[in-house]
């Protein structure tokens, strides 16, 4: 979203104030007191308490209920003395300023004195909402940053994902915010794209699973959030991770299946595993349809098809790009009109567009009901985290618990497990310090603290070049080249907020090249940072705030820095600092050692020395494919048979595939097998697999099971991750790692666009990366005992048999409409389509605003 709306409006005025701070004072006041209302009751259902306050509430208190803003209208009360209305009023104001001093105790004082004015001086007390945002960490002064979330993925390991946004939406909770915008479920497709860094990878089963750990790691495990927890946001609702030509909000023009197949995979699973609390629609449009106003994505498939039942937020500025970006409404009114139809029930930025919405319901432009359905569902929210008994936090222990030393462990350990190693030519990896008398650190990325975005000053970081330097101690002489500047912008986290960034012309940084090039002749090893920062791969919000790029190449003059280093003749290694898959030729080609590190957070630079020495093995995979050109894109490895064509004079082979990552150890694969190897339809087997640590250190291995059907009725990727589990193996052991299929690992999306599995044999293949697979076969058979497409009785069209499993996605398993189950499965039903939503709400020219 963009940052004048994030950090003006979601950080400052939705996150303290999501509801007008006087809308209820102006309402009437009730002459005599009355008992205690229904809504104030704990012990009754919510469904009856929400009930009871809408009968209660006032027009403008429902429109108020559904927007951001009213920033110029906070008031607080607060006994400590640490804020007045106008001091509070003034942080807010600051709100943009990335190094604004804002403590975890303030913090926790000042949305508590906004709540305890909400409480005794309102006519309903109905609470704030106070939201913020935690990608990879609560995005607040001294919170813990964690590693990036692409960082995370490549640990492959969900439950340490789920330790980590344990401990984020602690520290978010405990400071008084009640929901956080994350986590991102968008399926990165297209490295060009700078919100990559944001995202779990180009694969849905590995986008699901770490989705949903960081979702019941925010949420809890219960329904009902306490103030240790948070509401998590699902976002971008949907295909928002493939933009054409790798631009950020620019459409996804994809056809239904490869969007069911694809992109809502882990938003179904964060509906339907973990409970999500929230979603947000995303910037793009679908077949002509932005997600804003799709009914067939915010209504058909979300609610009836997988049963939400919490609330959609726009993004920020979202509805104003239906008028100004999309062009598919006049104005504002318009816009509120048709985006409360499609079911977004909060206006996420500064609420300009649904308090038209006040003037409309009272016009009898817009029924009254659609409102009350949005108020509704935010209430609802409110009362499951629990604001309406107990608003208030302990800032003493928001104090305790932010950056805390358990949580600065947590942060190291999952840096430590994210380290991918890609080369490691002659065993130059680990460093042997005891051997070594001078050491070069060399590159744009080695001084600053590099976090990725979304991210405030936590209270302690590391550097790469800091991490190296406690590492070693007064043993190892540390010399220090920058080599070559980037861009404009601070070469640390703060370029993720800076605007017109400019790129610094590699000419001239040659003699600072050619400085860095002399220290590293004086040391015994080189090792290189380099790779991007926050000022070239983050969100594009603006043409003055732009982060996708054309190329992937190293940005500016860093190759010829590498260049001048390798041709040294030092022993180098290249410690990648990056949001998104390089394509980083020469270094693979002439570099003898690679990691890769992403952004890893504010331990970062303790956990790169600790791998570089080897007091960490590197056992983190890629959750993303690493292509050669920009030419190759798109390059997921999950791709259909068709799409195997070489280029002219060159290949389609990647840089590195998706799931490798080697280790300081090596492991084997022995003894597949597939017990039993054929199954009736609708059964199960188990897969397993022996893994031996075959080398001499300690280490982790992510044993992947991919699965092809050979013949479908419907052509199927070369391949599909299934399932994966990280595990640690001492020099010498060996561990059966066994995997279950499942009818739903095997199953597809018919012609029909029904779930089933269809009879035939399977290949399942196992190993420690998509290219590095021992293949074994499981054969399906049908009712009548056939093994795919049977012959067909004259006079019929040939179809293989299949079970119908589990009940299709288009036929609605939690249907709030209760539609007719026939012409849901009918291949011509609409409603199971991209329906043109805006014909019929078009097409009554009284409805423009």
């Amino acid at each position: 979203m963009k940052i004048d709306i994030l950090l003006r409006s979601t950080l400052a005025v939705a996150v303290f104030c999501s509801v007008s701070l006087t809308a209820q004072d102006k309402a009437p006041k009730s002459a005599a007191p009355e008992p205690t209302p229904k809504y104030r009751n704990a012990s009754l259902p919510i469904e009856d308490r929400v009930a009871d306050l809408l009968a209660r509430m006032t027009l403008e208190e429902k429109v108020e209920q559904i927007c951001g803003g009213s920033r110029s209208e906070m008031q607080v009360i607060d006994p400590t003395g640490t804020y007045t209305t106008e001091s509070a009023r003034a942080i807010l104001q600051r709100w943009w300023d990335p190094d604004l001093p804002f403590t975890p105790r303030k913090a926790a004082i000042l949305r508590n004195g906004v709540q305890r004015y909400l409480r005794e001086k309102s006519r309903l007390g109905i609470p704030a909402l106070f939201m913020g945002e935690a990608l990879h960490g609560f995005m607040e002064y001294g919170s813990t940053s964690f590693p990036q979330a692409l960082s995370l993925a490549s640990t492959w390991d969900p439950d340490l994902v789920h330790q980590v946004f344990t401990a984020a939406g602690e520290e978010a909770g405990s400071a008084g915010a009640g929901q956080v915008f994350s986590p991102v479920l968008d399926i990165a497709r297209d490295p060009r794209w700078g919100r990559t860094e944001e995202t779990y990878g180009e694969d849905p089963f590995l986008a699901s699973r770490m989705g949903v750990a960081a979702i019941t790691g925010l949420q809890g495990d219960s329904f009902l959030i306490n103030r240790h927890h948070v509401l998590a946001t699902a976002k971008h609702f949907a295909v928002h991770g493939q933009p054409e030509g790798g631009t950020n909000t620019a459409p996804g023009n994809y056809s239904e299946r490869i969007i069911r197949e694809n992109f809502l995979v882990p938003f179904r699973a964060a509906v339907e595993e973990a409970h999500v609390g929230s979603v947000m629609a995303s910037y793009n449009e679908i077949d002509g349809i932005p997600s804003h106003i799709n009914h067939w994505l915010l209504d058909r498939v979300l609610r009836q098809e997988w049963g939400f039942r919490g609330y959609i937020t726009s993004d920020g500025d979202g509805l104003q790009m239906l008028t100004n970006t999309h062009h598919v409404s006049a104005n504002k009114a318009e816009a509120a009109r048709l985006a409360l139809s499609a079911g977004v029930d909060f206006d996420l930025s500064d609420g300009s567009v649904y308090r038209t919405l006040l003037w409309q319901v009272q016009q009898g432009i817009v029924p009254e009901v659609e409102l009350d359905r949005a108020v509704a569902r935010i209430l609802s929210t409110k009362f499951r985290l629990g604001l309406f008994d107990n608003p208030y936090v302990d800032p003493d222990f928001a104090e305790k618990v932010t950056n805390s030393p358990e949580h600065r462990a947590l942060a190291l350990k999952a840096a430590e497990k994210a380290v991918v190693l890609l080369k490691n030519e002659k065993n130059l990896l680990p460093l042997d310090a005891s051997k070594l008398k001078t050491i070069a650190v060399i590159g744009p990325n080695a001084e600053g603290v590099h976090l990725g975005g979304y991210t405030r000053q936590p209270a302690h970081s590391v550097s790469i070049l800091q991490g190296i330097r406690d590492r070693v101690g007064s043993k190892v002489n540390v010399l220090y080249a920058e080599g070559c500047k980037i861009t404009s912008a601070p070469s640390d986290w703060h370029g993720w907020f800076t605007n017109d960034v400019k790129l610094i012309d590699p000419a001239t940084q040659q003699d600072s090249i050619k400085a860095a090039a002399e220290t590293a002749k004086k040391a015994d090893v080189a090792v290189l940072v380099v790779g991007e920062n926050e000022s070239t791969n983050r969100e594009a919000w603006a043409e003055d705030h732009l982060g996708d790029r054309d190329s992937l190449d190293l940005v500016g003059a860093q190759n010829d820095l590498v260049k001048a280093v390798v041709e040294t003749g030092t022993p180098t290694v290249v410690l990648l600092i990056n949001g998104r898959p390089l394509s980083i030729n020469y270094i693979a080609e002439h570099v003898p050692a690679i990691i890769e590190g992403w952004y890893l957070g504010q331990e970062g630079g303790t956990a790169a020395a600790n791998v570089l020495f080897g007091d960490a093995n590197p056992g983190g995979k890629l959750p993303i494919t690493f292509p050669r050109s920009v030419g190759d894109l798109p390059d997921f490895y999950n791709h259909k048979p068709s799409a195997n064509r070489t280029y002219a004079f060159s290949t389609r082979k990647p840089l590195y595939p998706f799931g490798y990552g080697l280790s300081y150890t090596t492991f084997s694969f022995d003894n597949l097998r597939v017990t039993p190897a054929q199954i009736v339809n609708g059964g199960t087997a188990k897969v397993s697999v022996d893994v031996t640590n075959t080398g001499s250190r300690e280490g982790d291995e992510v044993p992947q099971l991919y699965i092809h059907q050979q013949v479908a009725s419907v052509t199927q990727p070369v391949m599909q991750l299934r399932a994966f589990q990280r595990i640690t193996l001492k020099p010498g052991e060996k561990k059966t790692v066994e995997f279950t299929i499942t009818p739903d690992m095997l199953s597809m999306l018919n012609l029909d666009m029904h779930r089933v599995v269809e009879p035939g044999v399977f290949d399942l293949m196992v190993g420690p990366s998509s290219d590095q697979t021992k293949t074994i076969q499981l054969t399906v058979r049908g009712p009548n005992d056939e093994t795919g497409k049977p012959p067909a009785p004259p006079g019929t069209p040939s179809k293989p048999m299949a079970m119908i499993y589990p009940p299709s996605p288009s036929c609605g398993r939690r249907n709030s409409e209760n539609l007719n189950s026939k012409s849901i499965r009918s291949r011509s039903s609409k409603r199971t389509r991209f329906p043109n939503q805006l014909q019929s709400l078009f097409a009554n020219p009284d409805l423009r605003g």
